[in-house]
């Protein structure tokens, strides 16, 4: 899809978007609205009449798997990491390293047919307003909970570009409205973003931001995957949507911005200033996240289409739309971490554990200490550093079922033999570790247990009904007048 209006419309075509019509307040109430949705697997929602603004707001657009596949315009996630598999089965005639395949991502031939391509002019500057023009108060920006410090803006694509490389990175960070003009730029210190700060703060000089909002799906997406460095986030948008995403010069900044977005923000961060308390901030952990000292981005300029919608998300207790954005890079990058560690035929981070907090792995075992080495490689990769809880099955566990996951596991250890403790980072969110996104880890080997790893009793069998039995009942079922049971 070109922009985020045409998924719109095909929402509503398809009975997945639901308009309000009547007028409500960005403060709280369309929080609670949504909250109460997204947990029923309910519609994407439009809010016609927002309170205090002109602009409508759309929100829980990806808050299913079904409404997520069709934003990235497939049938299922699956697909998408099918293509990169395909991608990076490189015609060498020897097996190239992980990193090796990583490093040429951009000079592939299919992802170099998707460069960003540059239009002269954009629906996204239709109306452009610069100095003391610029007044986000005059934005639906979400009040999301009672104890968030401000509003926020929750679906902020925000653009930067490497101060020594001109490389440009674009990643979601919170943006908490100060003012008319001011707003908190949410930098945490593993993401490329807070790089491009400290370079700048080195240099002595300001960074230049964009905010986009809204925009084709795949770009926003795009800006939330963990890619590699050297993989432009545009590129990937516009390998998923299958052609190239339009770029446009911005007004008042050395920046490219997605032409199709809604709203954009322009402006800087200037490291000489001192940092503004920004938050708490109800976050997807289902906690707060305290308040703290970050940098003040000031807008220069805001541009805009004449009737731009306002895109959100609201985060909390799982499961919540995040959680589907995070399937997404789930399934997507399943055969990325396949090449550096094939043994893992597929992992699962349920929505209890917030991304980073749990990471189930199945694995095919080959040898004694096997789910350890596994654990091990996939802490190295990428953010996968910020795992706090790791569990390794065999091979035969669905993982994409907690409950028998769990069940599995729970049989499957003993506590003092299988449950590995280390140091390492943790993510900025994670409010129980000893130090600020510094703590332990924990490995749990739940796999069948092995001679050569200390177990020399008989290992059982798992409970299974013969099949032909099952096949049996199945067909006979209705003589038995039990009618449906519930799933």
């Amino acid at each position: 899809m070109h922009n985020l209006r045409e998924f719109i419309d095909l929402l509503e075509a398809r009975g997945e978007l639901k308009r309000v019509r009547v007028e409500v307040s960005p403060r709280l109430e369309i929080t609670e609205i949504t909250n109460r949705v997204v947990k029923a697997g309910g519609p994407a929602l439009f809010f016609e009449k927002v309170s205090g603004s002109d602009l409508p707001v759309a929100i829980n657009l990806f808050g299913t798997r079904e409404r997520m596949s069709l934003a990235l315009g497939v049938k299922s996630l699956g697909e998408i990491g099918q293509r990169l598999e395909e991608l990076l089965a490189l015609p060498t005639g020897r097996r190239e390293t992980f990193l090796a395949k990583l490093s040429v991502l951009p000079k592939l031939k299919e992802l170099a047919s998707y460069p960003p391509k540059m239009v002269k002019s954009a629906p996204v500057q239709e109306v452009v307003e610069t100095g003391s023009e610029v007044d986000l108060t005059k934005l639906p920006v979400l009040t999301c909970w009672p104890k968030d410090g401000g509003p926020f803006v929750t679906l902020p694509m925000v653009i930067t570009k490497d101060p020594e490389t001109g490389e440009r990175n674009m990643g979601m960070y919170r943006l908490q409205v100060f003012d008319a003009r001011t707003t908190g730029m949410h930098w945490h210190r593993h993401k490329t973003g807070a790089m491009h700060f400290e370079k700048a703060k080195r240099l002595g000089r300001r960074l230049e931001v964009a905010v986009a909002l809204g925009g084709s799906p795949a770009t926003i997406y795009a800006s939330t995957a963990p890619l590699p460095e050297n993989l432009d986030e545009f590129v990937f948008a516009g390998f998923l949507q299958k052609r190239p995403v339009e770029l446009v010069r911005a007004r008042t900044v050395d920046l490219e911005v997605p032409a199709q977005a809604e709203i954009v923000l322009e402006g800087y961060v200037d490291p000489k200033e001192e940092f503004r308390l920004e938050g708490p901030f109800g976050d997807h952990t289902g906690y707060y996240s305290l308040a703290d000292y970050y940098p003040v981005f000031h807008v220069t300029a805001l541009t805009r289409r004449q009737d731009a919608i306002y895109p959100a998300t609201i985060v909390g207790r799982p499961p919540m739309e995040d959680y589907w954005l995070g399937q997404a890079t789930e399934r997507i990058f399943l055969p990325l971490a396949r090449m550096v560690l094939p043994e893992i035929i597929d992992y699962h981070m349920p929505p209890e554990g917030v991304f980073h907090n749990l990471v189930f792995v199945a694995i095919d075992k080959k040898y004694p200490g096997h789910a350890y080495k596994v654990a091990s490689g996939l802490l190295g990769l990428g953010l996968m550093m910020l795992a706090k809880v790791i569990v390794v099955l065999d091979k035969d566990v669905n993982i994409q079922d907690p409950s028998e996951a769990w069940w599995v596991a729970l049989n499957n250890i003993d506590p003092e033999r299988d449950v590995r403790f280390f140091a390492g980072p943790v993510d900025v969110l994670d409010h129980a570790s000893r130090h600020f996104t510094f703590g332990t880890k924990m490995i749990i080997d739940a796999t069948q247990k092995w001679p050569e790893e200390g177990f020399d009793r008989e290992w059982p069998d798992r409970i299974e009904m013969d099949p032909n039995t099952t096949t049996l009942v199945d067909k006979r079922w209705h003589e038995y007048g039990l009618g449906p049971l519930k799933s």
